[in-house]
């Protein structure tokens, strides 16, 4: 997907905020929580858990009032989903998989991969409210994921 040069310094600063040691280390004990609950439910697709936005230690730019942690598992592709009252930010932390967009007929790919030497397009996507969007992964690995949104946790629809 096409981002604009907003866009692009919103993911930037959200990237920054990742980039930081104390809070890598800090969604690293999340992923160790979610990927055990993975193996643990071994019918699951995906397994999270929300990250308290003050743990991220500084500012987040404006307009973020969630955050989580996906573990999809390996081989799957999770359905299609759409967030009508969310913008949602998602990074690529391990692994790798396909987040495509646009609806049943019409899905466009948007590979990602964790690799910090990618691109910012190669690592995040950024999908606004109403956009049709599922998580394609792939096999050899399951894929983790931080995710960003415009609404509160409870309120995410």
């Amino acid at each position: 997907m096409k981002i604009s040069a907003e866009e692009r310094s919103r993911l930037e600063a959200l990237d920054a905020v990742l980039q930081s040691e104390g809070v890598r280390e800090h969604v690293r004990r999340v992923i160790k929580r979610v990927r055990a609950e993975l193996a643990r439910k071994e019918q699951a697709v995906m397994t999270w858990e929300p990250i308290l936005l003050r743990d991220f230690g500084r500012a987040l730019p404006p307009g973020i009032c969630s955050a989580w942690v996906f573990a999809l598992r390996a081989g799957v592709d999770t359905g299609a989903e759409r967030h009508p009252n969310s913008h949602q930010r998602m990074m690529t932390f391990d692994g790798s998989g396909d987040m495509q967009t646009g609806g049943p007929g019409q899905w466009q790919s948007n590979l990602l991969v964790s690799d910090p030497g990618a691109s910012l397009e190669g690592r995040w996507i950024s999908i606004p409210p109403n956009v049709w969007h599922r998580p394609v992964v792939a096999k050899d690995a399951d894929w983790v994921v931080v995710s960003f949104h415009t609404v509160p946790a409870e309120d995410l629809k």
